[in-house]
Order: C-alpha cells, then structure tokens, then sequence
C-alpha cells in the first residue's frame, strides 16, 4: 500500500495541486528544526518554516495563526491520500491504513499530548471544534435553573458570553458582568471585581483567562481559589492562551477550561479542547448525544461525540503539537513574550500613542492593543497595509491590536513602529 510518506512523490494528484498550494513542493521537516543554533539564526530559520508570503507580515494570530509548512503538508498529503485511497480503508479496524474519518474515535495519543501541554490527563480532555463549543458544552451540560447567577466579566468574546446570555434569557438564570479596568495592571483589582459580584445565588464564574481584546492576562488561579471556597463551578475561556502561555489547568484549579488551538498553536482551523476536572465532569450533561454519550470511564471522550468530522484536520493538529514540542515550549512561550515586550517598549516612546493593554509584566505577553490619537483603528490598519504589507487587526471603533509570534521578527516590529512613529 502506498504510505503517506511517498504518496505526495507518486501521486498524479500531487501535479495538479502543486501550482495552487504555495509551499506543498517544499520540504518541511521537523529535522529542519537545529535547536542547537544561535539565537538568531535560530529564529530566521523557523521563519522559513513557514510558507507565509514574502514581503508581507502578519500579526493577526489572535484570529487565526498560520500553519508552519510541516504542519500544511500534513494536512494536505492526508486529504489526498483519504480521497485516492478511501476503498482500501477500513474505517472501523483502521488497520493497515489511516483513519478515514473523525468524530467517533477516541484519538487518545493526541489527547495525551495535549494534556502533556496543559498538564491533564487525557481521559479529562476533549477534542472539539473550536473554544465556542467548549462554552457551550460547559453552559448547557451544567443543570441550571431560574435564579441561579452567571458571572462574566464586560470584556468576553461572543465566544464566552453567548450561553451565558441564552441561558438567563431561556431559563430565568441571572446574568451578571464584572467591570474590568483599562488599562488593567493590578491583578488584586481584577479578582475584587469579580468577587464582589458573587453572592449566595453565584453558581457559575466565566471569565477569560486571555482578554481577547486587551491582550489581559488575568489572575485566574486567585479567583479559582475564591470560588473554590464557595462551591461555584469555575469555567476559563482560555482561546487565546495554549501556545502564548504556560497553561497548567491543575495549577489553576478551574474546574473547565475550552481553548481553539488554531491561534497561538497554529493549528488548522476547526481544532479546539475542552478540559473538565475529573473531581467536576459528573455535573456536566453531554450537549451533543451519539454512540457514547453516556460513557463512564472516558468523559473526556463522552464529551466529544460529535458525529463525522474532517480526520485531516485532527492530523494537523497532531503535526502542530509535534511542532511547537520540537522547538520546545520555553522558547516558544519566551520568544512570543520577548517580542511583545520589544513591541510594548517601542510604542511606549511614541507620544501620541496609548497602550489599552496591560503593561504589567505578569499579565502580558503577545497580544498588544493601543491607539493612535487622529486615527481610527481601521484607518490605522489600512494605513499599515498600504504602507508596508502590514496586518494587524483593528478592534472597535479606534484601537489596533497586534499579535507577536515566533514567525515574526524585531525587524518588522521596529518597522511597524517607524510608520506609526512617522503618523
């Protein structure tokens, strides 16, 4: 049988996509990656790793992160490989050949390495589209009831207030906003306004552990410890950190945590988790039934029955894993700290600049909001892509936010502050 290895070299298919899938005739390979370089040198080699278009710099991962080349040809070469090969797979065995499907399988090696990233066993782990589903799952699987209160904070993503939302509207539950400062650098203050909106009634704490705005790092395990206390169920929207921070769920002591790995993991859209304390998954219902809805030893797998699903997509997210642990998580995580840092001081010095974002050194990392007095957020993003191929993302009506990844560089961010500079 042909293996996934050669099948690209042998495929007639292979012709045909090539022209259309920039970097597919490259070859990326994770022994691209010499961990043993400078630093330098180091970092302008995983630049090559990915096919991302020359003269052109993206800083908007906290949308949707890039896929390195390794990670692309994964992906690819499986689609390929499924649709020329799918009669001689048996999806049930999955023996000799690949998985043909998702969405019914139990995927435990990746599942493993996820919760080797975020430190959880697998069984408390589940594979899941995207951080919108993992609220969701968490929202509607909780038994909640009219009067019961929801806190979430004034800055959620639709991603983390929407079934919070539905259910006061739907079930009579209370929905409740803490206020959160801008810009915010004192983490007591963020855990004060959160706690001081709990009373007897609270039932639910569902705050972002990434502002996904601001870029906030906020004091979640202080808050976790606070609800602990009280017995309210904790659940942290977490899409904007696995693969900008160090992520330890047992560290934290939440009871839930959802994230999409398609931004700082850079893995392919439609990849998400759920993580759910073994100590707290009995109160959650499962939200989407099918074969194993009600399975006891696995909940992790009981909370991903999802029905039939893109199998490529779960091999790019096994490439992506492999990926980010062949650089090695401390000089990931740094590096995306460093250049934030490097961005932060550099608008710093402009005088008609106001970062939104926090300064403090705890509660940042890659994800920098500011605005230029003058300028519309939008008009500042048209104005860096006009001047220089530049995209960031403005948010709103007047900021612009900026994400710092290891594909990017000190060169482009000093490049970015020149034109704001020149504003």
């Amino acid at each position: 049988m042909t293996t996934r290895r050669n099948f690209l070299k042998t495929s007639a298919l292979s012709s045909l996509a090539i022209p259309y899938v920039k970097g597919i005739d490259k070859s990326y390979s994770l022994s691209n990656i010499d961990t043993s370089e400078s630093v330098e040198e180091f970092w302008k080699n995983i630049r090559i790793q990915f096919p991302l278009k020359e003269g052109q710099t993206y800083f908007n991962n906290g949308t949707m992160g890039p896929m390195s080349g390794y990670t692309m040809n994964k992906v690819i070469s499986d689609m390929l490989y499924s649709t020329v090969h799918g009669a001689e797979t048996d999806y049930k065995k999955n023996d000799p050949g690949p998985t043909l499907l998702s969405g019914y399988f139990k995927h435990e090696e990746i599942r493993q390495k996820v919760g080797a990233v975020i430190n959880a066993d697998f069984k408390e782990i589940s594979l899941i589209p995207n951080a919108t589903f993992g609220m969701n799952y968490i929202g509607q699987g909780l038994d909640l009831k009219a009067g019961d209160e929801l806190i979430n904070t004034d800055q959620e993503h639709g991603g983390g207030f929407g079934v919070w939302r539905m259910l006061a509207k739907r079930q009579g539950c209370i929905y409740k906003e803490a206020k959160m400062p801008v810009p915010a650098n004192d983490p007591q203050e963020i855990v004060d306004s959160v706690m001081s909106q709990v009373t007897s009634r609270t039932k639910v704490i569902a705050i972002p552990h990434i502002v996904s705005v601001y870029g906030v790092i906020m004091p979640v395990k202080q808050i976790c410890a606070e609800a602990k206390k009280r017995g309210i169920f904790t659940v942290l929207d977490g899409a904007q950190t696995v693969g900008q921070i160090n992520v330890d769920v047992k560290d934290i002591g939440c009871d839930a945590y959802y994230s999409s790995l398609h931004k700082w993991m850079l893995a392919p859209g439609g990849n998400g988790i759920l993580y759910v304390n073994n100590e707290s998954v009995d109160q959650i219902w499962s939200t989407i039934a099918s074969y194993n809805w009600d399975h006891k030893d696995d909940h992790g797998f009981r909370l991903m029955q999802n029905g039939t699903t893109n199998q490529s997509l779960v091999v790019g997210l096994d490439a992506s894993i492999d990926f980010y642990n062949t650089i090695g998580h401390n000089k990931w995580i740094k590096r995306i700290k460093h250049l934030g840092d490097h961005l932060r001081s550099g608008l710093k010095e402009i005088q008609k600049v106001t970062i939104v974002s926090s300064t403090h050194p705890n509660m940042s990392a890659g994800m920098v909001t500011y605005k230029v007095e003058g300028m519309t957020g939008p008009q500042l993003q048209k104005h860096l892509w006009d001047t220089a191929k530049m995209q960031p993302r403005s948010v709103g009506s007047e900021l612009m936010r900026h994400c710092t990844h290891i594909y990017n560089s000190e060169a482009e961010i000093d490049k970015a502050l020149e034109i704001i500079q020149a504003i």
